[in-house]
């Protein structure tokens, strides 16, 4: 027994407890177990909740052959290994199928807390209020272009370009470069797929070498010509103290972490913009609530995030044997935490299939948990609360047909397109 079994009776550190993996395969239990393939991205590009709710039910802890991982579906057991790196750690890489990189995500311990120091001194709380204001005209400037029109594609037109403009600016890239730094973002999430398919690693592995070299010409300027921008808080960071020594991000750390800060901060808020939007075209009742009273808006964010849910897994691999469930976890197994599932949790959410822009408590795990925390998400929080204060206002009869197409892929996925409608009417009736 250790100290965890009081207080958490599912986990124990003994060894003998139970089968290895090769002696407790589910598969075959049921026939939806037949489904699960926890790093295929068709399985996460279908909408996956019929499978992982059998996952909670029956076999929260499971073995999956293909991935050659273990899901973990439970919301307590989501948080539980979030919050001992001693035993779930990250340093053996964020995805199961792929060695770790050296960026702040792929670290534990001193490691990372003296990188995550780093790093977020171009995320204090005071810069993210500052951008307000430069987040709203973003978004006005986003309606106006399409407000005339009647139509557009939500995800491209919208969702895509405000997380992209705003980290864009944060990361020192020209306004006519935009384009390229989201073919770039796309092209190495849309690679994280199972399928073998040389076109798309091509293309993933030209998106990262474009993105280096480009971002290397930004560093060494900015090394020289330090603007209000995040790169050059990364660039110019360094950490004071006993034993420190001026700590500061070489080149290799500046391209990963940038890169880190592109992904995360582009393409998950795109997709709980484009997922939220959606609920919202659906569920009249709750837009309607909005529309009235939009000082519910920041709940209704984190609605949006526990049902979205953009960052579908994070790998941690296992630094000694354990127990979880009845199930052996191996020293080296990889351990995905489902957060899709955690946040479809019985046991933590009242009526959780329900979309209720009203609900509190609210415990999802959308940012994760822990030392890994998103750094970004009073970011992401703001541009989600702005853009829909701002389309409610202005395109308040948006709709949408069917549900949209998802991206066929791993690790961040949502809606790949949505065409949208709602009545045409000039810029000036709708700006306010």
């Amino acid at each position: 027994m250790t100290d965890l079994d009081g207080r958490y009776p599912h986990f124990s550190a003994n060894r003998a407890a139970a089968p290895p993996p090769a002696e407790a395969k589910q598969r075959g239990d049921h026939p939806v177990s037949e489904q699960v393939h926890l790093v295929g991205g068709a399985f996460w590009g279908s909408d996956p909740q019929a499978e992982l709710t059998w996952m909670r039910a029956s076999a929260p802890v499971y073995w999956d052959d293909r991935g050659q991982a273990w899901g973990i579906s439970k919301h307590a057991d989501v948080k539980y290994a979030s919050l001992h790196p001693e035993i779930f750690s990250s340093a053996g890489g964020i995805r199961p199928d792929a060695p770790a990189v050296p960026q702040l995500i792929d670290m534990d311990g001193d490691a990372h807390l003296r990188r995550r120091k780093l790093v977020s001194q171009g995320f204090t709380a005071r810069r993210v209020a500052e951008l307000e204001p430069r987040i709203r005209q973003i978004c006005d400037s986003l309606l106006d272009a399409v407000c005339e029109q009647g139509e557009c594609d939500f995800v491209w037109d919208v969702a895509a370009r405000l997380p992209l403009i705003v980290i864009a600016d944060a990361l020192g890239v020209a306004p006519e470069d935009r384009d390229q730094l989201l073919r770039w973002s796309d092209d190495l999430l849309s690679g994280l797929t199972d399928v073998a398919d040389p076109e798309l690693a091509g293309r993933a592995g030209a998106a990262f070498m474009g993105y280096a070299e480009y971002t290397s010409r930004v560093i060494a300027d900015r090394r020289e010509n330090p603007r209000d921008d995040v790169i050059s808080k990364l660039v110019h960071a360094r950490l004071e103290g006993e034993g420190l020594d001026g700590d500061r991000l070489d080149q290799e750390a500046l391209i990963h972490d940038s890169l880190l800060v592109l992904i995360g901060g582009d393409e998950t808020t795109r997709h709980v913009l484009s997922g939220g939007a959606y609920q919202l075209c659906i569920h009249p009742d709750q837009r309607r609530l909005l529309i009235e009273d939009p000082g519910r808006i920041p709940v209704a964010v984190e609605e949006m995030l526990r049902w979205v849910s953009p960052v579908k897994n994070m790998n941690r691999t296992l630094t000694r044997d354990f127990v979880l469930r009845g199930q052996q976890l191996r020293e080296g197994d990889n351990a995905l935490l489902l957060y899709p599932s955690a946040n479809r949790d019985e046991e933590v959410f009242a009526d959780p299939f329900r979309f209720d822009v009203t609900r509190q408590p609210n415990d999802h795990l959308a940012f994760g948990l822990g030392a890994h925390f998103c750094l970004g998400a009073a970011l992401g929080r703001l541009e989600l609360r702005v853009m829909f204060e701002r389309l409610l206002a202005r395109l308040p009869d948006l709709s949408v047909g069917g549900e949209p197409p998802r991206r066929q892929a791993n690790f961040i996925s949502g809606y790949e397109a949505m065409q949208v409608t709602f009545t045409p009417v000039p810029r000036s009736e709708r700006a306010v």
